[in-house]
């Protein structure tokens, strides 16, 4: 996996991000959970890219 798939978890970040500040700013919480929970699951899959790429160095 390259850098267009750690762009687009990057770009899947900050769509949650603001999927949370609006959720915030509206009272919605489902709206704010589903920013969070699209947080972490583009952390999670960042995460996954920097172990392969500490395997691919070995």
């Amino acid at each position: 996996m390259g850098w267009d798939d750690k762009l687009k978890n990057k770009k899947d970040e900050a769509k949650g991000a603001a999927k949370e500040k609006v959720g915030k700013a509206t009272a919605d919480e489902q709206m704010e959970r589903d920013g969070k929970n699209d947080q972490t699951v583009s952390n999670l899959k960042q995460a996954g890219e920097k172990v392969k790429d500490a395997f691919k160095k070995d």
